[in-house]
């Protein structure tokens, strides 16, 4: 008797280790990926004039970001979002440098009510300066021995960030309220882990040719394919 309740008690054991690995498998989602192309003939990439600093800022060529296309089509920078994807938020510290009277990422995205730690590696006068609605807009000067600006951005939102000091200096922080998001890579691509299943609106944004929509219908353990082709508005 005392053999087969140890048998029964294995076997309980087994099933209950086999409903636990099932319902993290659930739990792990599945994957949304694609591409971000640019729909037409791409521009070429603008030079920047150096006015300023030229000893730190000149050291390298400069052009401009608004619209980085790869020699495929590939859209860099762009920002991908779920929309309406619910996951645990896990807001933290993300990284803004200054380098090279560049800013580094272009476009900083991260989840609403982390603090973006704004990195001075220049070792000149930078000044941070943001326009924003929804969260507080900032114009904060920011000198050498000042190595780190913290700042905290509650509330999902697009903002932009220039510097007042070096007037071609751009960028972006986009601010999500879902933490199903990514940037694209230099070749356009994105992917996205761990989406709960269902149906979905997936939206990319990008500064210049603004956003565009696609559905997505996410499995367990698959991956679905979401490709996006944009082109400038009018």
């Amino acid at each position: 008797m005392n053999k087969f309740r140890v048998v029964l008690a294995a076997c309980a054991g087994v099933a209950l280790s086999m409903s636990v690995g099932a319902s993290f498998a659930s739990a792990a989602g599945g994957t949304i990926s694609g591409t971000v192309k640019y729909d037409g003939t791409a521009p070429a990439p603008k030079p920047v004039e150096i006015t300023k600093d030229k000893e730190v800022c000149g050291l390298h060529q400069h052009f401009q970001e608004d619209l980085i296309v790869g020699s495929d089509g590939g859209i860099a920078n762009a920002v991908v979002i779920v929309k309406g994807a619910k996951g645990d938020m896990k807001p933290g510290d993300v990284t803004f440098d200054q380098k090279g009277c560049d800013y580094v990422p272009h476009v900083l995205a991260f989840e609403a009510g982390s603090t973006v730690k704004i990195v001075n590696s220049d070792g000149i006068l930078h000044n941070i300066h943001t326009y924003s609605t929804v969260n507080p807009s900032f114009n904060m000067a920011q000198p050498k021995f000042k190595k780190v600006i913290e700042q905290k951005i509650e509330k999902p939102e697009v903002i932009k960030v220039t510097c007042d000091a070096h007037g071609w200096m751009h960028g972006w922080w986009v601010s999500t309220d879902t933490p199903y998001f990514a940037v694209t890579d230099d070749k356009g691509n994105y992917s996205i882990k761990d989406v709960p299943p269902g149906d979905y609106t997936v939206q990319v944004w990008q500064e210049k040719l603004g956003t565009e929509d696609a559905k997505a219908s996410v499995k367990d353990g698959a991956t679905a394919t979401t490709d996006f082709s944009m082109k400038p508005k009018g």
